[in-house]
């Protein structure tokens, strides 16, 4: 029903632990398969009624075949499972991370809560790893990749460097996508929850900069804030947000 190691943030201070699903992922895999139960069987499953436990009887009688409702019961026995693990396993994550300062600092930090705070200690390790905010970013799948052609051309038979930009082509492929998904997370946390980092947001989008491309710009920003909060053990600063101080 799921993997045994998917307790791997559990312990904090382990190192070159194998890599897994977390239990959120295992949960969402279950959902996921309960609704394409539901559709391979022409019956509509859209919001969240089908997994609530009062509608369930309800849900099931719209499956004639006895087989395919006794695969669904499975699937709703197994994500109650999950869930109820779910509750477990972050109560034990919070405990184990509060005896670690740099939590409490990064929880502070708008849009990096409890639980994500608690996910990027344990996938990160350390900050010390990237010397600059940009190493962070390429290794988060936050850098651009920029491609050229012609970079030189020959003027009276010299070689000299064009004057044109690097074409952006997007960002680069090869990156840790679970601290990709921390810091997009906490980038649409912060583009609608009242704070500093929302204005910023707001001032991106007043200058013309579309909305995809400004959350971008604030999960790099909020990339760079972790790194400063984490190396030097301060608090958050809306001050941060300056381009001189990230």
């Amino acid at each position: 029903m799921m993997c045994t190691t998917t307790f791997r943030f559990l312990d904090l201070r382990l190192r070159g632990k194998k890599k897994c699903q977390p239990i959120s992922i295992c949960v969402t895999h279950v959902m996921n398969r309960l609704k394409s139960l539901y559709r391979s069987w022409a019956i509509p499953c859209t919001g969240k009624e089908v997994y609530a436990p009062r509608h369930r009887a309800e849900w099931l009688g719209k499956i004639s075949e006895p087989g395919v409702r006794r695969r669904a019961q499975f699937y709703y026995q197994q994500l109650d499972v999950l869930r109820l693990l779910r509750q477990e396993v972050r109560r034990d994550l919070l405990l184990e991370v509060k005896k670690h300062k740099a939590w409490k600092l990064l929880r502070g930090i708008p849009g990096i809560g409890p639980i994500r705070g608690a996910v990027l200690m344990a996938v990160m390790q350390t900050p010390h790893r990237f010397r600059t905010k940009r190493q962070l970013w390429n290794y988060c799948g936050l850098g651009l990749e920029t491609h050229d052609s012609g970079e030189w051309r020959a003027v009276k038979g010299q070689l000299r460097r064009a004057k044109k930009q690097a074409t952006v082509r997007g960002l680069n492929e090869d990156h840790n996508h679970d601290l990709k998904d921390i810091f997009k997370g906490a980038a649409m946390r912060a583009s609608t929850a009242a704070g500093p980092l929302r204005d910023f947001y707001e001032n991106l989008l007043a200058k013309g900069r579309k909305p995809t491309m400004a959350r971008l710009t604030l999960a790099r920003k909020i990339a760079a804030i972790t790194l400063i909060v984490w190396k030097k053990e301060v608090r958050f600063d809306a001050n941060y947000l300056k381009p001189q101080a990230a």
